[in-house]
């Protein structure tokens, strides 16, 4: 069948989909015009839209956002500390990292029978030690075995040795170890993508604080898959954020107003140790963004 091409919009063709920052904006000023009110787990009360996805072209810059300031050492540390599958605060709390402390009081803990700082199955154990087996000796709630899947060293071998490949996959989500944290895993998964010697990453997050949250997600993938490019030897193609509950909580809707009132910089430059191979040899010393300027910060509660 031939199609009429008069019904074909060009300018729609030509028209790029907006990426980077602007595309964040966007969407927050989406949901907080057009947002549903909902009730939520924490009785804060958000604005939400299901359903969005972002796209940020590394070639353009390390999207860091820059009309608020953003702490990247915090995303530095949190990112290293999920690579090394540990699951208790006190790396990040020794390196004045205070962004888990509100699920790592001895209330939150106790829940599950852990002691105080301990988070149990979340990021770093579902990624080096996916489905672990507990060991029947541990007097409490996080002693696992080492038999589970090291899912990052899995998915970076399968991209030297198979970069077409459709499964480049990590799973944060456990459906039998959900309830077993205060803080369920909200980015959810992600996959790797190669073409033309570059390497993306696509995030799934069920759950997305825009205004909190989101922005340190999209730095932290971004760091990491510049990370994963390095130690594979290619090249950083784009990071794509997508979204489930998109939501603005009704206590920060007066800090967003003021975000969507600021201009854009240019966003600053990623700077990775050149030296380093091996995705578990980083340190903090190894990364750093050059050239970044931003607008002041804004603070907000977080919603527990």
């Amino acid at each position: 069948m031939i199609m009429n091409n008069s019904i074909i919009n060009n300018d729609a063709i030509k028209n790029k989909p907006v990426k980077n920052e602007q595309a964040y904006l966007d969407l927050l000023h989406l949901v907080l015009n057009e947002g549903t009110e909902k009730g939520d787990r924490t009785g804060t009360g958000t604005l939400s839209h299901f359903g969005a996805q972002l796209r940020f072209d590394l070639a353009d810059g390390f999207p860091l956002l820059t009309t608020k300031k953003v702490h990247f050492k915090s995303i530095v540390y949190e990112l290293l500390w999920f690579l090394s599958g540990s699951t208790h605060v006190d790396y990040l709390q020794k390196n004045g990292v205070r962004i888990w402390n509100e699920w790592a009081t001895s209330e939150q803990t106790a829940r599950f029978n852990r002691p105080a700082g301990d988070l149990g199955p979340v990021y770093g154990h579902q990624w080096r030690n996916y489905g672990a087996s507990k060991s029947k000796d541990g007097s409490y709630n996080s002693v696992y075995n080492d038999d589970g899947v090291d899912q990052i060293t899995q998915v970076i071998e399968q991209i030297k040795t198979n970069p077409n490949s459709r499964r480049l996959i990590v799973s944060g989500w456990n459906p039998s170890e959900a309830e077993q944290v205060a803080l369920p895993p909200c980015h959810t998964m992600f996959q790797f993508f190669v073409a033309d010697n570059k390497l993306s990453c696509q995030l799934y997050q069920r759950s997305a604080d825009l205004f909190l949250g989101v922005p340190f997600n999209i730095a932290s993938y971004a760091l990491l898959t510049h990370m994963v490019a390095q130690v594979c030897e290619l090249e950083v193609g784009e990071f794509i954020w997508t979204g489930g509950d998109c939501h603005i909580y009704q206590n920060h809707r007066e800090q967003v107003e003021l975000q969507l009132t600021r201009s854009l910089y240019t966003l600053p430059t990623l700077a990775l140790n050149p030296n380093v191979k091996d995705i578990f040899a980083f340190n903090y010393e190894d990364i750093s963004v050059e050239g970044y300027e931003s607008h002041p910060a804004i603070k907000a509660k977080v919603a527990v």
